[in-house]
């Protein structure tokens, strides 16, 4: 029916509308323009007084989850050519024990034109990492050079209950993973001599070689990172960052460690492309988009790892939320499932996500742009 009715369009049109109002670089928004940004009265206290904002950003949808069970399908195809057609820069697909990521993409490149796709993220331990390089050459030239990469190391619940691989060193497993593609990607012979990944295998008849489709080296990757020293990886290989677990106002403590890593070889923060995952909805009814949203931002503080290692309860942690994370946490582990979501306060919710009216949201999404976000998806 949005299809139908045209809201997406409408949606964006209003939405650029508010972002508009900062083309001069600085919004003020005092007390007295609330009636005209229509907020809910009882979140009026949670507007910041004055919106810096930067150049236009990008927005991209997210298709489905990382558990995604294919429901409604042929709704979200409709929802990415929408898109397409609107001139969103690009979609992005998520795996984890869900739909895989290169399938779904393979099939939107047959039915976009210019929109790109991007995996956000494949899990370096279902795939060796000459299969990745194929397959990221095999998708670039399906959709024209429409294809990103982007990787990361999931959790030890996943990658050695599902795959049956091990989690330990998954710093320096992606460092050679990604140096790895490169080579493929690159066309170079694949010969990588490290703690994780040796080939060809020793001991054996393989020998060094080469993909057989033509080299493209400029596919770009991008990594999920959340951990300090997985942020300085980013960026010092990577050309982008996939970014969750993103609080605006605590940005300043991700982005150090990746300009840290940028810095090592000559390189800057603005050499790398940034994208943040959060959830935009709109309604005049703030409250029940909260209530709407707390049991998902509950999972991933309880859900999203082991009791011992959930890394993006980490992340909240260190954007000042490690109260609330630990309660919420040891609420879920322990069984009480209920109380754990009842445990997440409102202003947590809104903290990560740009959901409200139209214009609370705008300025929801420019507090992303202000700290450093490039796009939001």
């Amino acid at each position: 029916r949005w299809l139908q009715h045209g809201v997406i369009r409408h949606f964006v049109n209003e939405f650029h509308h508010y972002l508009r109002l900062g083309e001069a670089n600085e919004v003020s928004a005092p007390r007295r323009m609330l009636p005209i940004f229509g907020l809910v009265g009882e979140r009026a206290d949670r507007l910041p007084q004055t919106c810096t904002w930067r150049s236009f950003i990008d927005i991209g949808p997210s298709i489905g989850s990382a558990y995604y069970d294919g429901e409604n399908w042929e709704g979200m195809v409709e929802l990415v050519r929408a898109a397409d057609r609107l001139g969103v820069t690009y979609a992005w697909i998520a795996e984890a024990s869900g739909m895989e990521t290169i399938a779904p993409l393979a099939y939107l490149a047959a039915v976009t034109e210019r929109i790109k796709l991007d995996t956000g993220i494949m899990q370096i331990s279902a795939r060796t990492p000459a299969m990745t390089a194929m397959t990221a050459l095999s998708m670039a030239r399906l959709s024209n050079d429409r294809f990103c990469l982007g990787l990361g190391v999931s959790g030890p619940q996943v990658v050695e209950g599902l795959h049956g691989e091990a989690f330990a060193g998954p710093l320096g497993r992606l460092r050679e993973y990604i140096a790895i593609v490169r080579q493929g990607i690159s066309g170079e012979r694949i010969s990588f001599q490290g703690e994780y990944y040796v080939l060809p295998r020793p001991g054996g008849e393989g020998r060094a070689l080469k993909l057989s489709m033509p080299p493209k080296p400029a596919i770009p990757i991008y990594l999920a990172a959340l951990g300090p020293k997985m942020l300085e990886l980013t960026g010092e290989v990577s050309d982008g960052w996939l970014g969750t677990s993103f609080i605006p106002e605590a940005a300043e403590g991700v982005l150090s460690h990746i300009r840290a890593g940028a810095d090592r070889v000559g390189r800057s923060l603005a050499d790398l492309d940034l994208r943040v995952n959060a959830t935009i909805e709109i309604s005049d009814d703030v409250d029940a988009l909260v209530a709407k949203c707390r049991p998902g931002v509950t999972f991933t503080l309880g859900a999203m790892g082991s009791a011992n290692t959930n890394f993006y309860n980490a992340a909240f942690t260190g954007a000042g939320w490690g109260d609330v994370a630990k309660i919420v946490q040891a609420l879920w582990v322990g069984g009480d499932k209920a109380s754990a979501i009842a445990a997440v306060p409102d202003e947590f919710v809104l903290a990560g996500c740009a959901s409200g009216t139209i214009p609370w949201s705008a300025i929801g999404y420019a507090r992303s742009v202000r700290r450093g976000s490039t796009r939001y998806g």
